[in-house]
Parts: C-alpha cells; structure tokens; sequence
C-alpha cells in the first residue's frame, strides 16, 4: 500500500481487501468502525445529563428501565439506518425526498430543521455550562469557546472520513472512562439499580415528562438521518455479497458502539441516584449536581463529571452540524458552506441564553421536541427497509418489522400521554 495515500484512501482500501476476501483476521472489524461510533455521540449529548441527573436526583434507580428501553429501540433504528445507507447508496432524506409527495418532503424537513436547532440548543449549553462551571466565566463565553472549537474540528472533516471518524472516537473514549470512574467512585446501589432496569414504572407526571425527555435525548432524529449517510463515504460496494458483509459488520459497531453510549447515560443515573436521591431529590440542574458532587463525592468526581460534559457538548455538536448538512443536502439537494450551517442552529441556543432562560430546563424542553420530531425518521425508515422493492434480499424479516413497529408505536404512546398532559387532560392509568 503506496505510504503517500491520505489515511482515509488507506482505510477504503484495505476495507476492500476484507470485502473481497483477500484479507482477514480479527483486526478488520476495526477498519469498518466509525459510523456507529460518530451516531453514538449523539445518545450521550449534554440533554442526557439534564434528563438523566432529574431522572436519578428525583427517581433513584426507579426510570433506569427508560433509559435500557430507549437504547435498545437506539441500537434498532440506527442498525435499520446504516442498512438502508448501505443497500440503496442513498441517505434516508434522500430517499424521503425521492418518494414521497413534495408537500410531504417540505414538512419533513422543517420538522427535521427544527429537531436540529433543539439539538444544538443542548449541545451548545451543555458544553458551555461545564466550561464556566469549571473556568468561572461567563455563560455566553463558553458557549462562543464551544462554538470555535466545533468549528476548529469541523475543519478536519475535508481531509476525510478516517479523520474524523478517529477525532470523534477519541472524544467518545473519553466520555466512557470519565463515566467508568464515576461508578467506582460513587457508593451504587447495585441490587436496586438491577431491580430498575427490568421493572418498568413511571410514578407520577414528572417521571413522565423526564421519560419522554430520556427517550428524546437518547433516540435521536439527526443520528437516525445521519447514519445512513455514513457508510456511503467509505467504500463503493461492488456486488451483493460485499453488501452483505458490510451490513453484517455494521451491526457488530451498532451493538458495541451503542452498548457504550447506553452504559454512559446508565452511569449517570445512578451516579445522579446515588449522590442526591436519598438526600436531595430536587437536585434537577447541572450546576446544581456539579456543586453538590464536590462535598458528597469528593472533588475528583465534580471535576471528571465536568469534563464529561464539556468534551460532550463540543463532540455533539460536531456531530449535529454533519447531521445538518446531511439532512439539508437529502431533502432539498441543497448544500451551505459549514459556518452558515453551524451559525443558522446555534443562534436560537445564544438568543435562550441572552433571554436568562434557565439553562437545565431549556436543555430537558430540547429533549421533548426531539423526541416530538422523532417519529417522522422513525415511521420513514420502517416504510422503506421493510419494502422489498427497494430493500431486495435485505428488507426486513417478520420479527425485525414487529420490533421496529413496536418501538415507533413507543415512541408515539410516550409522546401522545405528553401532550395529554401537558393540556391537562387526564391520563388513564397515571398516577399522581
């Protein structure tokens, strides 16, 4: 292999060698991972933090099934979107765009477009609350340092997909030992957090306004999008069988790379249940739980948690400004320069700002409109990957189409009770 190829040519070469059996071994996993890793950043984004701590502060260990529930209906649809990227060549807006009515497709996008702006909306205050959290500056100040190095990262994007598929993967690696540290350090209740994850209970209104936040934060819009674009920047498939050992390892990074982002927002929960549920069960902002982690779990804890959070927001929004331009160029074949891109969906989360809105809530309200937005991506993508006609050999089986209805049907309950409750309307089967 000539030493003078860019990393990226490199990749995509030696990913058709493993395509056309001409090279093997364990190792070649490792040349297919990056798609799932660079949606994973989006299931552990700042409104997990906002969602996750409430959950925990308020709840204990009680709505950790929530969270293990949202990865898994996670771990589906963005399995579902590599596997329509991978088989058709097309990302998801492309082929909304290509089949169904323009009425529809306008609608869509603008749903998407405002999905997005929530999404930066979190990003961006996550990153800038940890960053004057930790720094004792101003708001604002994080949030334009945090916009600069996104920038500064997005600037690496033009020398391949290799590139920033290994700066992303670093930013994720980071996430996961801050959180592996946390729960060494924090005095979990293990037996109880177990007893959380398999019985399903939402107690009273709030825990469901939180849950809908959880699903909101960790199955997200622009990740569904964002993943079917992925594979199609790495190497062009020449035939069915490489179409079949690419969808085959793509599973293999959904499994492992959402399994992380799942231990992540699980970690936070019960760092969150641990630290303030028996003491402090109104802790339900981020300044507020960094403040009290000093004195209840020490300083090393308060500090790793604030990193967590500031590489989270910078990563996300990284991520959110490639799902962006991804869902912009889908639906209207239309593509912006990146700094008009990463300026029209951060200006909403400056104007929050600038209004005093309260930080943590603005970033749990961005979490329910995401999960609001997301049925459209998620009913779309099960239209098409259970179509044969488009789908070939690949559509989905029975059980596949059963799993995938059931989680959109989810989602959907999940959001219809919100908006009852929000209207005041009463809620069969809710307590108070």
């Amino acid at each position: 292999m000539n030493d003078n190829m860019s990393l990226t040519d490199r990749t995509t070469a030696a990913i058709q060698e493993v395509l056309s059996g001409t090279r093997r071994g364990p190792r070649s996993f490792l040349l297919f991972a990056g798609p799932a890793v660079i949606a994973s950043i989006a299931y552990m984004d700042p409104g997990n933090y906002a969602t996750n701590i409430q959950a925990g502060a308020g709840y204990g260990y009680t709505l950790l099934w929530v969270v293990l529930m949202a990865n898994l209906i996670a771990m589906l649809f963005q399995a579902l979107s590599a596997k329509l990227g991978i088989v058709t060549g097309r990302n998801l807006a492309e082929m909304c765009r290509d089949n169904f009515p323009k009425p529809v497709v306008w609608i869509m996008w603008a749903v998407s477009e405002v999905a997005a702006m929530a999404t930066d909306l979190a990003e961006f205050l996550g990153g800038a609350i940890g960053l004057a959290l930790l720094f004792d500056m101003p708001l604002i100040a994080g949030m334009t340092i945090t916009a600069i190095v996104t920038y500064a990262i997005l600037l690496f994007e033009a020398r391949g997909f290799r590139t920033m598929e290994i700066i992303i993967g670093a930013l994720a690696v980071v996430i996961g030992l801050c959180f592996v540290t946390v729960t060494f350090i924090a005095p979990i209740a293990w037996g109880d957090a177990a007893k959380g994850l398999v019985t399903p209970n939402i107690p009273d209104s709030t825990a469901l306004l939180i849950s809908v936040g959880i699903i909101g934060a960790t199955v997200m819009p622009h990740a569904v999008y964002l993943h079917s674009g992925l594979p199609q920047m790495r190497s062009p498939l020449r035939n069915e069988e490489e179409r079949r050992k690419m969808v085959h390892f793509s599973n293999i990074e959904v499994v492992i790379a959402l399994s992380v982002a799942g231990f992540v927002n699980m970690s936070m929960v019960m760092m969150a249940s641990s630290a303030f549920h028996s003491g402090y069960p109104e802790v339900a902002e981020i300044e507020t739980a960094y403040h009290m982690l000093t004195p209840l779990l020490g300083g090393a804890a308060a500090a790793i948690f604030l990193t967590s959070l500031i590489v989270s927001g910078v990563s996300s929004s990284v991520v959110g400004t490639m799902a962006g331009q991804m869902i912009m160029q889908g639906f209207l074949h239309f593509r912006v320069p990146i700094w008009i891109r990463r300026l029209v969906t951060m200006v909403p989360a400056f104007a929050v700002v600038a209004l005093g809105v309260n930080a943590t809530e603005a970033l749990v309200i961005s979490q329910v409109i995401l999960s609001i937005a997301l049925p459209v991506p998620m009913i779309a993508l099960v239209l098409f990957t259970r179509n044969r006609a488009i789908m070939g050999a690949h559509a989905n089986g029975p059980l596949i189409n059963i799993l995938a209805v059931a989680g959109a049907a989810v989602i959907l309950t999940l959001n219809l009770v919100l908006v009852l409750e929000t209207f005041g309307l009463p809620v069969p089967g809710l307590g108070d």
